[in-house]
């Protein structure tokens, strides 16, 4: 999850490949986001059905667009860019991390004019900025690539496939036939599908990857009688839960257990053991919620128009009457699911998680490089097979294709200025001062402390740093040393940095998975926060209890 994307090129570090790096602010600057999307969400809160009533003839107050959260984001850490030193500490040339005592101040131009450019460039620097050597982000640069640009063009081919798919009518039936298949037994679908995304979090980190699966479980779980927020919720509490408890994920338990000296093995019984709890209790929230909903729609937090498809595509046809599927439409969803299967196991590091089970090679011929850009590719090819099938001949596909992608460019930008607000954070050169900051408050703790300051240090940490195995790479190397000053396992350390990172990619309005799923599946970031905050507070408590329990009896 968030993880580091160069992992997919072999290209030169000289090229614009594609990379996913470190991001940085201060507890300050997540202070102000926080409370400014915190004081929108109480006081511009959308109108409940009562609300309505007593408003009515009035002009209504609505929370605001996810574009209007993510500027104000933006805008409040640009601001706090002014008043955050900057620092840096010496790097480890063998390692390429901070090495821990050695922070200092560093002198940087903080002029209105100087800090007003890089605000100015930020919403193209989320689309396709150059990460240089030195870390700073610009369309200029030469380096990796920084900017969404992959995941941009990823929704829009995901746009495009989906709905010439639609055209043909197989998926708004295959999914009404599902929904028949499962109408007396919702539940073991819900199960079935959160533990199938909770495995891949545990496993390979996955979460950018469920962006295509939301305009399908969306209208699923409203052709079964819940709402929208089930829908959305089985993929962001499925997969959520699992990263957050990441067994053998490469992308966070690898690298750091690589940047602490320590196995990935190294502390994985108590990992196993809160995938166990925490997949559990993410299971049993979504179908609490789930059906309090279907026996009565006033306890949705979208309201009673949460059972409603809100313009979705497909979603009324899905729950229409369900006529059986033709041959040509069996075929078109083989094709269909065939890509999805595909893209999964492109997305997969099985080298990586093979030789981290077995220490051996792994025994099936794998992608040498396959990531967004390619998943891209695959999608609209498969788009344009498709509508070949379906005889919708070379105008009605490739009329259908461009309609498909603009469809799906509300999510792509929204994607894009959430990237801008990390490449602020980045230029503003604070991350080690974070850092430090960190380093000053876990230090000289006792053991059963140490475990439960080192998860909440890393929160505001995990708010600012967009990657997993970058936010890994930046703390490990401090959090490792600082762990055996207090007696506690390594291990335990990187427990409690990836629970930090997991708890907080639930809830991040700069994260693009957050945003592009909510509209992907026409939700508002207040309603989202009103479902998944009390899950956010029950897990935290587990991860602080674990992480503190473990380190005092380790």
């Amino acid at each position: 999850m968030r993880r580091m994307m160069s992992r997919r090129s072999s290209s030169s570090s000289t090229t614009r490949t594609v990379g996913l790096s470190a991001t940085g602010a201060s507890d300050m600057a997540i202070l102000l986001a926080a409370g400014v999307a915190f004081t929108l969400s109480v006081g511009r809160g959308s109108r409940t059905a009562l609300g309505r009533a007593r408003l009515s003839g009035s002009a209504a107050r609505r929370f605001p667009t996810a574009f209007t959260v993510l500027a104000g984001v933006l805008l409040a850490v640009w601001l706090l860019s002014f008043v955050i030193p900057s620092g840096a500490y010496d790097v480890d040339a063998k390692t390429g991390g901070p090495v821990p005592g050695t922070y200092h101040r560093i002198d940087t131009d903080k002029s209105v004019v100087h800090q007003f450019s890089k605000l100015w460039a930020a919403p193209t620097d989320g689309l396709y900025g150059i990460e240089n050597d030195r870390g700073g982000v610009s369309v200029d640069n030469t380096g990796t690539l920084y900017g969404s640009a992959q995941i941009f063009l990823f929704v829009l081919a995901i746009g495009a496939f989906i709905t010439v798919t639609m055209k043909t009518g197989a998926i708004q039936t295959g999914i009404g036939r599902l929904a028949l298949r499962f109408r007396h037994s919702p539940a073991v679908l819900i199960v079935v599908l959160m533990g199938v995304f909770a495995l891949g979090g545990t496993t390979e980190g996955m979460w950018e990857e469920t962006l295509g699966f939301f305009v399908l479980l969306v209208p699923l779980t409203l052709a079964l009688g819940f709402d929208r927020m089930t829908g959305a919720g089985i993929i962001f509490l499925g997969c959520g839960s699992g990263v957050l408890a990441s067994t053998v994920n490469p992308f966070a338990t690898g690298v750091a257990s690589d940047a602490a000296g320590v196995g990935v093995g190294d502390g994985i019984a108590l990992r196993l053991l809160m995938w166990v709890v925490i997949v559990g209790l993410a299971i049993a929230y979504v179908l609490r919620y789930a059906f309090r909903v279907r026996r009565d729609a006033s306890h949705s937090v979208l309201g009673p128009e949460g059972l409603t498809s809100a313009g979705l595509p497909m979603a009324d046809d899905a729950a229409g009457d369900v006529a059986p599927l033709t041959r040509r439409q069996g075929f078109v969803l083989v094709l269909f699911f065939s890509a999805f299967a595909l893209m999964i196991y492109g997305f997969i590091p099985w080298k990586d998680i093979w030789q981290t089970i077995f220490s051996a090679s792994f025994p099936l011929p794998t992608f040498q490089s396959f990531y967004f850009a390619q998943a891209s590719v695959l999608f609209i090819v498969m788009a344009v097979v498709i509508g070949l099938v379906a005889k919708l001949g070379e105008e009605g596909t490739v009329t259908t294709i461009v309609s498909g992608a603009s469809d799906f460019l509300g999510p792509a930008l929204i994607i894009v200025l959430a990237r801008a607000v990390t490449v602020v954070m980045k230029n503003s050169e604070v991350t080690d001062t974070l850092l430090h900051w960190m380093e000053s408050g876990v230090s000289g703790t006792s053991s059963g402390v140490f475990g439960g300051v080192a998860v909440l240090v890393n929160l505001p940490i995990a708010f600012l740093v967009p990657s997993s195995s970058g936010h890994a790479a930046l703390v490990m190397p401090i959090l490792g040393p600082l762990a055996d000053f207090a007696d506690v396992p390594r291990s335990i350390a990187v427990t409690a940095f990836q629970s930090a990172s997991g708890l907080v990619n639930l809830i991040t309005p700069t994260s693009a998975v957050i945003m592009g799923g909510l509209a992907l599946s026409k939700i508002g970031y207040d309603r989202y926060l009103r479902f998944v905050l009390p899950f956010f507070g029950i897990a935290l408590v587990l991860c602080l209890a674990f992480v503190g329990v473990g380190a005092a009896v380790s």
